[in-house]
């Protein structure tokens, strides 16, 4: 699927990372293309702003209409005024981490910052569980294998006696693994049967559970199991980057958006927000096809990307009589939605305890699934809590089950911070944001080739978006990030044009030799059915301990 590269052109540490080259121009297909293509993105989130940035490096005429309005999609923030403060704060949908892993959407901000200054690392990533548990990631090697023995070896959650319960075979066989394959290999799978049939002990579970399913808003129950095997190799087992994020500096507006909309403006993108979009029309095949407006108004396209959220595209569809095969069609209305998650924002009168982490994961506490501490990574939220003394607090509720209200959520929430932060219980609320969504696509158990991808059966339609099936192990921001890339390809290339190099962790097994390593380790633990605990003969006269 792609090639390994020398370093110089690596976009991490990894030395395995994958390039996927973009298909050579073909000068035949430029002779029947439009003199001066014009693409109509509709979707200013992170999918759409790298097809239209891709789009315009190759001299195509685009124009990028948001529904909302400003850019970020469902990583954008907006103004709050927090009583009694003359200077703005930010409120966003809730802290997100970029792994180095994220080659392409690396790609996309380095647009705007060469050197991704931008961008913080964050020294740790404590993992809580509510026995008291606590995991990290800050000494843990990153390279495969000694990444996974690393963490077996230091994490409290994987006690021999609970690793001798743990399927060692089925464990071993998530490092053998081909994507796009091993996707199909588990449709109908999810994630709980995935941890099912490993026997995961309680803490091991919890921390699988809460690192990867939940990330994806889902229930682990109705989460695609091919997902989770891909998300385990993605951020563990098959990349050398380690599981270690940045952060943005600032607010998503100001560090990201906002600049990549001035870059776009410059190269003669047109950026529209507050610019829904209702249907697509087209009298025949090969016209072109227009976008018709929320406001009446329509513009011509000789290409358009549809890089919105999953209900916006089934509207678009349902709308756009005309679009697709009628099984293509069923498939778009197929798509589920995650559970809804909160979000609540507070801006309290005083400070937390100095050993409080930026971000802190939880298990097992309630519905809170992380805390951030906004002063700690964003340069906004730290000068309000300069100029009053007191803290910016995050907190996140991922899968709320339908029969729990918001009320009882957020009541929860308050429980688990201050149980994690006593120090808060008399704290004055000083201002509140709470965000309640359902907008999240569902990665389902569904079949994984019927899924919609990049390419339609409308040659001059392409998607892009998280939701959006891709054959590499990437997701959430990253999926979002390269699919964008591969929508702006597949126009390019059917207009003779040069797309762009797509980048991936390694789409197969990297561990080699390694996994007889770790199956002759497994037996010496006594890990393995059959395998018995070898010990040395001791010395004579000696005094000496059992070891295995």
């Amino acid at each position: 699927m792609g090639a390994d590269v020398s370093g110089a052109e690596r976009p991490g540490r990894d030395r395995r990372a994958v390039r996927i080259p973009a298909v050579a121009p073909d000068a035949g297909r430029a002779r029947q293309a439009p003199a001066d293509p014009h693409v109509v993105v509709v979707g200013g989130g992170i999918a759409g702003l790298n097809a239209a940035v891709c789009l315009a490096e190759r001299g195509v005429r685009v124009t990028l209409l948001e529904r909302d309005r400003q850019l970020g999609g469902r990583v954008a923030s907006w103004p709050v005024q927090v009583a009694g403060d003359d200077d703005s704060s930010a409120m966003s949908r809730g802290f997100h981490a970029f792994f180095r892993q994220y080659y392409n959407l690396r790609a996309l901000l380095r647009r705007i910052d060469p050197d991704l200054s931008i961008l913080q690392p964050v020294r740790d990533y404590p993992l809580l569980h509510a026995d008291g548990t606590r995991d990290s990631f800050t000494r843990i090697p990153r390279r495969p294998p000694w990444n996974a023995l690393g963490f077996v070896a230091l994490s409290p959650s994987c006690r021999l006696a609970d690793l001798r319960r743990v399927d060692v075979e089925r464990a071993l066989a998530l490092l053998d693994v081909d994507f796009p394959k091993t996707f199909v290999e588990h449709d109908g799978v999810s994630a709980q049967d995935v941890l099912d049939a490993l026997h995961f002990p309680g803490p091991m579970r919890a921390l699988a559970l809460e690192v990867f399913a939940r990330s994806f808003f889902a229930d682990p129950r109705e989460f695609s199991g091919g997902e989770l095997v891909a998300m385990f190799h993605t951020y563990f087992l098959g990349s050398a980057e380690g599981l270690l994020f940045d952060v943005a500096r600032d607010d998503f507006d100001t560090t990201l958006w906002a600049p990549l909309g001035r870059w776009l403006h410059e190269r003669g993108v047109q950026v529209r927000c507050e610019a829904p979009v209702l249907r697509l029309d087209r009298d025949g095949p090969g016209d072109d096809i227009q976008v018709v407006l929320g406001d009446g108004g329509h513009m011509s396209a000789d290409g358009v990307v549809l890089a919105v959220t999953r209900p916006s595209l089934q509207a678009i569809v349902d709308e756009s009589g005309w679009v697709g095969t009628p099984d293509w069609r069923a498939a778009v209305a197929r798509g589920r939605m995650a559970p809804r998650f909160v979000v609540q924002r507070l801006w309290l009168d005083r400070p937390v305890r100095d050993d409080t982490p930026a971000f802190l994961g939880t298990a097992a506490l309630g519905f809170l699934d992380n805390l951030s501490a906004m002063h700690l990574l964003e340069v906004g939220a730290a000068a309000w809590a300069r100029r009053t003394g007191g803290s910016v607090i995050e907190l996140h509720a991922y899968a709320v089950p339908d029969a729990v209200t918001d009320a009882e959520v957020l009541a929860d929430l308050r429980t688990q911070l201050h149980r994690l932060h006593p120090e808060l219980v008399e704290a004055r609320v000083l201002h509140e944001e709470v965000l309640v969504q359902q907008d999240c696509p569902l990665a389902g158990t569904d079949p994984w080739l019927d899924r919609p991808g990049v390419r339609t059966p409308v040659e001059q339609l392409v998607l892009a978006g998280d939701g959006i099936r891709c054959e590499l192990p990437v997701a959430l921001m990253e999926r979002a990030a390269t699919t964008g890339v591969q929508a702006a390809n597949a126009l390019l290339e059917q207009w003779g044009r040069a797309g762009h190099d797509v980048w991936s962790v390694p789409t197969s097994a990297r561990w080699g030799p390694g996994v007889h390593l770790a199956r002759r380790l497994a037996r010496r633990l006594d890990l393995l059915p059959g395998s018995t605990v070898r010990r040395r003969r001791p010395t004579q006269g000696a005094r000496h301990h059992d070891h295995p």
